[in-house]
């Protein structure tokens, strides 16, 4: 099929008949029945039934339709990229994609440091999850991005910007005082404790299961959350110990729960994102130092 016969086939399989697909690609109402049949004649087998002047899809163009559907997706994704390309170097605003985890603390004070000399940079945020993430920066829909763990996109490149790790917050009274006081706890110690389980496909989430794995525990997980700060709510309100990155647990409230390290260490790397081959503007490099030096000031 050529690419106006698909054009002209998802017209159909949208509107249900020839005129309507006419008015859909702004043409012809024979220009779509003459397109249509010799896509038909090239094909070797019927698209539609026609009855009555509605058109029905044979249970070829049935199978047919949804790779139809995911190619014109791939198309849109061509169009908004060319368009992002067009402005990206024009446009005055820094637009920052983060994960959730980072945009409560490390975000807001990466953003004061960096206004102290770019005041006049209008800045666009948007908090994500990291699939997301990757798939904005890659259609340059975004001039950089920050989240945990690498990535590997041929489209990007990563910057490595600091090493959290992963630490316990446990409601005031659920652990043991001598733990408490030591300051530190191994995933043995939280083996008879409820812990608030993370999303098994999230970076941080997957560490956690490996590390468990490696070290033989069993934790009990009553109730699994998707976001960091979900499970450091749970924990604020004692419904169980969160298991969480150093920059979440910056929010901890020291009067509800108690922040301890957490044994052996479980390094939450923390990445910088942006389009490959495209140099950064010097509001972006500024940021993404900014973001640095918070990280290390508040992480």
């Amino acid at each position: 099929m050529r690419l106006r016969h698909i054009e002209v086939f998802n017209a159909v399989m949208l509107t249900g008949s020839v005129s309507g697909a006419a008015r859909l690609i702004n043409v012809t109402q024979p220009a779509v029945s003459r397109i249509l049949q010799h896509a038909e004649l090239q094909l070797g087998f019927a698209l539609f039934q026609r009855s009555k002047g509605r058109l029905t899809p044979t249970s070829e163009a049935l199978t047919l339709y949804p790779h139809i559907e995911r190619l014109f997706a791939q198309l849109d994704e061509v169009q908004r990229l060319a368009a992002n390309l067009k402005t990206g170097d024009s446009a005055k605003e820094l637009r920052i994609l983060t994960v959730l985890a980072l945009s409560y603390e490390i975000l807001p004070h990466a953003i004061k440091l960096f206004r102290v000399k770019h005041a006049d940079v209008a800045i666009t945020l948007q908090a994500l999850h990291s699939p997301q993430i990757v798939s904005a920066l890659a259609l340059q829909e975004a001039d950089v991005g920050f989240l945990f763990s690498p990535v590997a996109h041929s489209a990007l490149a990563q910057e490595h910007l600091a090493d959290g790790r992963m630490v316990c917050v446990a409601p005031k009274g659920m652990l043991a005082s001598r733990l408490v006081k030591r300051g530190s706890v191994t995933l043995a110690d939280l083996g008879k404790s409820p812990v608030v389980g993370l999303d098994a496909l999230d970076p941080v989430g997957r560490s956690l299961n490996q590390a468990c794995r490696e070290a033989g525990v069993g934790l009990q997980f009553p109730i699994t959350v998707q976001t960091y700060h979900s499970a450091l709510a749970l924990a604020h309100h004692g419904l169980g110990i969160a298991v969480i990155d150093t920059c979440t647990a910056a929010s901890a409230d020291p009067s509800r729960v108690d922040v301890l390290e957490l044994e052996p260490l479980i390094p939450v790397p923390i990445k910088a994102l942006l389009p490959a081959g495209k140099p950064g503007s010097v509001a972006v490099r500024a940021f993404v130092r900014c973001f640095q030096q918070a990280l290390t000031q508040r992480a």
